[in-house]
């Protein structure tokens, strides 16, 4: 059985514009990556600055609820006042 010449793969014709269009394409999806990368850094940097924020405003929180409960305890220890006059008015 004879065979006849073997077949030649033809490639497709890549035209310059394809190409090029390929390369912006490859280059926007890089910058795309740098900043998707950035925002995650940004993000992580924010998130500390959130825990530090919040465990600071509960600790503020705190001391001045014990603040408020010392005047509280210093109020309780004022004498009452009288309804009656204790001799020492002012109508002198």
């Amino acid at each position: 059985m004879a065979r006849g010449p073997a077949p030649t793969i033809v490639a497709a014709p890549t035209s310059t514009r394809a190409m090029s269009q390929l390369q912006d394409l490859a280059e926007r999806v890089e910058r795309l990556l740098l900043r998707h990368q950035e925002l995650q850094r940004t993000n992580a940097l924010l998130e500390q600055q959130l825990a530090h924020a919040t465990q600071e405003r509960d600790s503020l929180r705190s001391r001045l609820n014990a603040a408020r409960g010392r005047i509280d305890a210093l109020l309780e220890r004022l004498p009452a006042e009288s309804s009656h006059g204790n001799g020492h008015g002012s109508d002198a």
